[in-house]
């Protein structure tokens, strides 16, 4: 199946693209090379096979959420750079 230029001008001009005459044609030949890719995929006879929504089974593998001991503060303000009345000082981002 082949696209014509008149198309590949269509989609260009919805696409917004401002394209020469050289990248028209380079673009109706690629995308004619890409329909044709579909056409063969149609093709394929896909009867007996169950639709899937992901090539692979998945499957989620959690942890159980169990609280543990917290880290003390001392230690977690042991590397900070700047501390103020045992909070993290950070730099200002948001303006006034």
């Amino acid at each position: 199946m082949s696209i014509s230029l008149d198309e590949v001008r269509h989609v260009a001009r919805l696409a917004r693209l401002e394209l020469d005459e050289t990248e028209l044609l380079s673009l109706q030949s690629e995308l004619s090379e890409l329909i044709g890719h579909f056409v063969d995929i149609q093709s394929v006879d896909v009867t007996g096979v169950a639709p899937m929504t992901h090539p692979v089974t998945m499957q989620n593998v959690w942890s159980e959420d169990i609280p543990g001991g917290t880290l003390p503060r001392d230690v977690a303000l042991r590397n900070s750079a700047l501390q103020r009345a045992g909070l993290f000082v950070v730099p200002q981002i948001i303006e006034d």
